[in-house]
């Protein structure tokens, strides 16, 4: 007698690697070309909605799991998807990243987003040639110091570099509520192209100072951590959609949080990140169909607050 077939999640996700056809349909749909918004300091236009890659793209030389983040990325080009983020802070994502994008051929469309993070502006230079080597491309496209650190020694490294045409626009970014004031100063002072920060239905402190300031000063906005880590989803998931959430074209819950988000004017691309084709599909539907406006904003944010 044959023994039954045990279906681990290493030789699952190698059989949905070898064989797409045994992809769930929800996740072969074809949505529509996400919405875009354009980069103050040029014009030009990104989707509303890119890929992250901290924690998800951390997959070391595993084989199998650097061809199931090849396949995300591979979606995420195919469903419109262009801005794709990264950081020497992120383990082997970067190199994961380059891995990706040799298999894919090199996508022509890709904005390729990293930071540099390291102490003290002499290494910066090395740390960045490392991570432009990692990725397998020309040059960057964004260059954003990570959480501000040794920005005053980085930003001019990254504004000749930026002036040699050596990458297109520069950022800086953090994850930490505490250091928006720092932030909020930088941007005041800085010719910058792009901030990176926190914000999602539960995380909303950066309404209060940073977006405004965005607006004023023509700063684009890429926001991380939409889904808390996952916990804001974890703590909806337990619940239905409001059925007004059709009113905005809403099939899950993922759709709801990143709509919010990509609807406020300040905002330029929010940037998930998963390790699932099906969510990244999901994800980039988020920027497909009708958006909410300020109206439905406030009644999401007084849906979720209330719960």
């Amino acid at each position: 007698m044959a023994k039954p077939m045990i279906f681990t999640r290493r030789r699952l996700l190698c059989a949905m690697v070898a064989a797409p056809w045994l992809w769930p349909a929800s996740a072969l749909a074809q949505p529509s070309r996400p919405a875009t918004r354009a980069i103050p300091s040029s014009g030009e236009a990104i989707p509303l909605v890119g890929l992250g890659s901290w924690i998800t793209f951390n997959v070391g030389n595993d084989r199998v799991a650097r061809d199931a983040s090849t396949e995300v990325m591979r979606n995420f080009f195919l469903t419109g998807g262009r801005l794709i983020d990264s950081s020497p802070m992120y383990g082997s994502a970067q190199e994961v990243i380059g891995y990706g994008l040799n298999k894919l051929g090199r996508p022509r469309d890709l904005f390729a987003a990293d930071k540099v993070w390291i102490s003290g502006g002499a290494q910066g230079r090395a740390q960045i040639e490392a991570s432009r080597r990692f990725w397998g491309i020309p040059r960057f496209d964004l260059l954003q110091v990570h959480n501000l650190l040794s920005w005053q020694a980085h930003l001019p490294t990254l504004f000749a570099m930026k002036a040699a045409k050596q990458l297109r626009y520069i950022g800086i970014t953090t994850s930490h509520g505490r250091h928006h004031d720092d932030m909020a100063q930088v941007m005041a002072s800085q010719p910058l192209d792009f901030i990176q920060l926190t914000y999602n239905l539960f995380d909303r402190e950066a309404e209060q100072r940073l977006l405004p300031l965005a607006r004023e000063r023509g700063i684009a906005v890429i926001v991380n951590r939409p889904f808390q880590r996952g916990v804001l989803l974890d703590r909806l998931a337990r619940l239905p959609l409001p059925p007004w959430a059709a009113e905005i074209d809403c099939s899950s819950w993922a759709q709801f949080a990143l709509k919010f988000i990509i609807a406020h004017p300040a905002v330029t691309c929010a940037i998930p990140a998963t390790t699932s084709v099906a969510h990244v599909r999901e994800n980039m539907g988020a920027a497909a169909g009708r958006l909410p406006d300020q109206a439905m904003r406030a009644r999401m944010a007084a849906w979720v607050a209330q719960l």
